[in-house]
């Protein structure tokens, strides 16, 4: 919450630390990279929900839509996000299949340092392609509006103590008359159900409480699994009835703060805010409610 200011170079640093061998293919192994650990939460479960559009793993397989998530981590500054749309592009099917674009992410990764995508460039013989600026790195409305991703089916691949978190949030969720799908789609966007999760903004725990939040709801231990969704939860019952059921403005108030969602009048204006209500409220099967013009 209230982390629209991330800064790409903070996630650059973190993702050449988080670097490590072996080879990977848009059609390889079906091993998601074990280096997205050091990501991260908020861009490890973009790459992570990516990684299961592009193989099919718990879901319909979609590269479209994983194109559009790895560009999305991409924008916060991975390199891992960079090198895996570059791979997609170079290496996907008819749909995503682009040279220019292809070049253009696997130069930036290289740039950013990822040991794979130097080769990456050479393998795809892309030394004379010319480069394309990619719109999603530039233009918030570049989104593409994909098939639905199953929420149900992926959280039923994950780990088992990740989908027994899951499993968590939806059984608390009705002691704080929040919406369920809501709930789970905020917990899976926020951490991917990783009661460790920490990020560069101090962020901790399933649903990502920073300090004042934990504080002011509570929680002691942000790490516990319980007291931190307890805690996420009560933040949202609190939104929503600030918000008088709004839930586009809770959404968007989750990540940026009620202060901002007041000061704009609805969602802020920030490329992050604004992607994470188009993308929980689709993962909670919400897609009616988002705002004409939001992510088109």
């Amino acid at each position: 919450m209230r982390r629209h200011a991330l800064l790409p170079l903070v996630f650059g640093v973190l993702s050449l630390l988080s670097m490590g061998a072996g080879a990977v293919t848009a059609s390889g192994s079906e091993a998601m990279p074990s280096r997205w650990e050091a990501e991260p939460p908020r861009v490890r479960a973009l790459l992570e929900r990516a990684w299961a559009a592009e193989t099919g793993s718990g879901a319909e397989r979609n590269e479209v839509l994983a194109v559009a998530l790895y560009c999305e981590a991409a924008r916060y500054g991975s390199a891992e996000g960079h090198f895996r749309t570059g791979l997609l592009r170079a290496q996907g099917s008819r749909s995503v299949r682009d040279a220019g674009l292809a070049k253009s992410f696997l130069a930036s990764a290289h740039e950013l340092g990822h040991l794979q995508a130097g080769e990456a460039l050479v393998r795809n013989a892309l030394g004379n392609v010319p480069q394309q600026m990619p719109a999603c790195l530039t233009d918030e409305h570049a989104y593409v509006a994909t098939a639905t991703f199953s929420e149900d089916k992926y959280v039923q691949s994950l780990p088992a103590k990740r989908k027994d978190v899951a499993a968590l949030v939806v059984k608390l969720a009705a002691e704080y008359d929040v919406d369920p799908r809501l709930a789970q789609a905020i917990a899976g966007v926020e951490s991917n159900f990783d009661r460790l999760a920490q990020s560069p903004k101090n962020a901790r725990g399933v649903m990502q409480l920073i300090p004042e939040t934990a504080a002011r709801f509570n929680v002691r231990d942000p790490l516990d699994a319980e007291q931190n969704i307890r805690g996420g939860l009560a933040y949202l019952r609190w939104l929503g009835r600030h918000f008088r059921g709004d839930v586009v403005r809770v959404v968007a108030a989750y990540n940026a703060g009620e202060g901002a969602v007041q000061r704009y009048g609805g969602v802020p204006p920030y490329f992050e805010t604004r992607a994470y209500v188009w993308r929980v409220l689709r993962m909670a099967g919400m897609s009616n409610v988002i705002p004409a013009g939001l992510r088109d």
